[in-house]
């Protein structure tokens, strides 16, 4: 699908976002400036802006551990993102969520998810209201989730109600520590999907462009009341499983080779200038732009107002 300039530069713009926001993270943590586990997102950008900019705020998303970028592709704020897991009162959940549990209701952003496998059945949830709505409800998962029985009975209930549910499943090849083709045992994601009677296909998820027309085509698939679909994006994560993760299961020049051959980024600027859909300095313009809106978002981070012990109190209950 052709896309617009505007819209070619839209989802630059979100890619680089999240990658900035990312790396951003990794520099302020080893400072101890943040304190949590945390789960970076770096390198896998194509996916969730791939997978998002199809959606609007009434079409639902749940997220995993690893889920800033999901958060920010879905249009969380940056600056209250940021303030969050600086653990500020200013904050996106008023310092509550942390890395893991970043929820925005008004966005669709039904919330990342601690626990591996955990967001397939919220998502189910959502799918019902999802087909009584026009709309569609989106489970990102990872390699290791797919293993979960949650996901599982998920994804049958979600073929025996006929449910707009997509199951996403992000392969970036190591489910924590574990080699994807050890922990797999069906012959791939996608086999195993399409045995619990849904469509199921694969995408590049290094390539902006193969997710996204993947995407639209799932999309209308399950808006049209064929029920739910599966997609295993191929992609590959920049950072450790968490923050301080030594990486030793990683092969000998292992990060060196994907940064430099399997970089999202590079290959959605390669593809827009060659085709001159775009040229360089547009996308170093978007570069500059966002560089600055980072900056900011940690300025205000670290001087935001920070909890008192009455907030501990506060929104445990919806009514008293």
């Amino acid at each position: 699908m052709q896309l617009s300039r505007e819209a070619l530069i839209r989802a630059y713009r979100q890619m680089k976002t999240i990658r900035l926001f990312e790396e951003r993270l990794h520099d302020e943590i080893a400072l101890g400036e943040i304190a949590g586990f945390t789960h970076l997102y770096a390198g896998q950008e194509a996916c969730a802006v791939g997978v998002c900019e199809h959606l609007g705020p009434t079409d639902y998303i749940i997220s995993t551990h690893r889920g800033h970028g999901h958060c920010i592709a879905k249009g969380c704020d940056v600056m209250a993102m940021m303030k969050e897991i600086y653990g500020s009162r200013d904050g996106l959940c008023k310092g509550k969520s942390g890395s893991m549990h970043i929820a925005d209701m008004g966005v669709g952003m039904l919330g990342a998810n601690g626990i591996v496998g955990a967001g397939a059945p919220i998502a189910v949830g959502a799918g019902i209201t999802a087909k009584s709505n026009g709309t569609v409800s989106i489970a990102f998962s990872g390699d290791g989730a797919c293993n979960q029985g949650t996901t599982f009975e998920a994804m049958n209930m979600a073929v025996v109600l006929k449910l707009p549910v997509i199951f996403v499943f992000e392969n970036n090849h190591y489910s924590e520590h574990t080699g994807e083709a050890y922990a797999v045992g069906a012959e791939s994601m996608t086999v195993r999907s399409a045995a619990f009677g849904m469509k199921a296909i694969k995408a590049n998820g290094i390539d902006f462009f193969s997710v996204y027309d993947a995407m639209r085509e799932l999309i209308d698939y399950c808006k049209a009341g064929n029920g739910p679909a599966s997609i295993e994006l191929d992609c590959e994560r920049f950072y450790g499983h968490f923050e301080g993760d030594p990486q030793r299961y990683r092969g000998p020049g292992e990060l060196d080779r994907i940064r430099e051959e399997r970089d999202c980024l590079k290959t959605f600027r390669t593809r827009v200038t060659e085709a001159k859909l775009l040229d360089g300095a547009e996308l170093d313009a978007v570069d500059a732009e966002v560089t600055d809106l980072i900056d900011r978002a940690v300025a205000e981070a670290q001087t935001a107002a920070r909890p008192t012990a009455a907030d501990v109190l506060e929104d445990v209950y919806i009514s008293y």
